[in-house]
């Protein structure tokens, strides 16, 4: 029996590609979620489909207040990005409301910046934790598990590159797009950078060659700080090279000044991508390399990779949020109250081990 019924779990944007998903695993544990967003035939047809699982109509712009107050959840957990722009207003509110809050934010600042909500959140005995998913959720938790190897620990270069046929979100398409082309805040060892430039491969288990170009991630302030990193990259890339490279033409349009929107058009590229998926594949993949000194003061170098295949990709950047917000329904004392970002408060092992339902390795 779930051990506070009355107290679910509230999933913003709970039908959409992460919120299914996080609804799923969540109810398939016990806990009872409830599945929210403005479609209420969606969010019924989800909620009818799993166990200990109800709708809600809900508008985060206009009626969160309500809604909260009406059914009373233990935690919110927010998946309806884009993130990059947005202000703090769902955290805020949840806060008001003495309700817990998780959300999947890839957005740079807005997860860099969070913390400015601390102080209200630790006074309302709240605890409100933004950017649980892969980044930096999975790529702390590796660092987590490698750092006692190091002596001193000085570079991590990282990346992502789903399958072609991996479903894809519009709002993960849109922050992309965001500052495709655009010149990044500058990060450690990284003074001019700029939005998907900078191509280089990485070979693959399994997968073979994938490209990487820039992206604009929190890790890149979080992880420095948090680590003492002097040297940061992080790249996503697309299965294939041809679209790979047109993104990247389209970047080299924006950064030469031409007044491309390119957010935009994010559903109709998003669409036009589809098309292609007949030559891709259902696998993709992430990899982190660190680097420094062994205890002896010798170089150092671990490579690291997690591989998915059969389209299970978009599983483990919901992993941080289902993990976390189990741990906050069942009132887990470990995560105290305030506003922090989700750097290193999941164990890899605990991370793996909620993926071993799915076709997901590591090397």
């Amino acid at each position: 029996m779930p051990k506070n019924p009355d107290a679910p779990v509230l999933i913003l944007g709970g039908y959409g590609n992460f919120g299914k998903r996080i609804a799923t695993a969540l109810s398939r544990m016990g806990v009872p979620v409830i599945v929210a967003g403005r479609d209420r035939s969606k969010a019924e047809t989800l909620a009818a489909s799993l166990p200990l699982a109800r709708a809600a109509t809900v508008d985060i712009h206009r009626d969160l207040d309500a809604c909260l107050a009406h059914e009373r959840p233990s935690v919110v957990v927010h998946t309806s990005g884009p993130f990059q722009g947005a202000d703090y207003a769902v955290a805020q509110t949840c806060i008001r409301a003495g309700v817990s809050y998780v959300d999947l934010a890839d957005g740079r600042a807005f997860v860099r910046d969070f913390r400015h909500l601390d102080a209200e959140a630790r006074a309302a005995g709240v605890t409100a934790i933004s950017g649980a998913s892969t980044v930096p959720g999975l790529s702390s938790a590796v660092i987590e598990h490698f750092r006692p190897e190091f002596g001193t620990l000085d570079r991590a270069d990282f990346g992502i590159s789903p399958g072609q046929k991996a479903e894809r979100g519009l709002a993960t398409t849109r922050g992309i797009l965001s500052y495709t082309g655009r010149r990044l805040v500058s990060f450690a060892g990284h003074p001019h950078a700029y939005g998907w430039m900078d191509n280089r491969s990485q070979v693959y288990p399994k997968l073979g060659r994938r490209w990487f170009a820039n992206c604009d991630i929190p890790d890149l302030d979080l992880l420095p700080e948090a680590y003492g990193l002097k040297d940061i990259r992080f790249g996503a890339g697309m299965d294939l090279p041809l679209l790979h490279f047109g993104l990247w033409g389209l970047a080299g349009l924006v950064r030469l000044g031409l007044p491309l929107d390119l957010p935009r058009f994010a559903g109709p590229l998003l669409k036009a991508s589809d098309l292609f998926n007949v030559f891709g594949s259902s696998a993709g993949g992430m990899h982190m390399i660190l680097g420094g000194t062994g205890h002896d003061g010798r170089p150092l170098t671990r490579t690291w990779f997690i591989v998915a295949e059969a389209g299970d990709g978009p599983q483990i950047p919901t992993i941080p949020a289902i993990l976390l917000a189990r741990r906050l329904y069942e009132k887990d004392p470990g995560l105290r109250a305030g506003a922090y970002p989700c750097v290193g408060l999941v164990r890899l092992e605990d991370y793996l081990d909620a993926l071993k339902p799915f076709s997901i390795s590591t090397y």
